[in-house]
């Protein structure tokens, strides 16, 4: 799963979210790293929907816009969850490694 996709996941699995608001949500979550565009946003959203791991929850109007939530499915909560258990293996895994550096004197670690 790309980080794009991991942190639309989980940004909708506190609440639905429309579009810009997914973008805000991603920014503040990965501290300002990840910057969606909207091609990827929606594009994302659309595959992320055929693969059954968000919904559309509602859509409203807003001044003559529409505008579409997006939720978090219980699929979609189900490949997140394990998508962070690996991520957090493979962190796990990175941490041991550091810790087996040996310590060069004198000079930057």
């Amino acid at each position: 799963m790309q980080e794009p996709t991991y942190l639309i996941l989980a940004v909708l699995a506190a609440q639905p979210l429309h579009g810009y608001g997914i973008v805000q949500a991603v920014t503040r979550l990965s501290d300002g790293e990840v910057n969606l565009r909207p091609g990827t946003l929606y594009g994302a959203l659309d595959r992320l929907d055929q693969q059954g791991l968000i919904a559309v929850d509602r859509e409203e109007a807003v001044d003559g816009r529409l505008r579409r939530y997006y939720r978090l499915s219980d699929t979609g909560a189900a490949a997140l969850a394990e998508q962070s258990q690996r991520l957090r293996r493979r962190a796990d895994a990175a941490d041991r490694q550091l810790a087996l550096r040996p310590n060069i004197a004198g000079g930057a670690a």
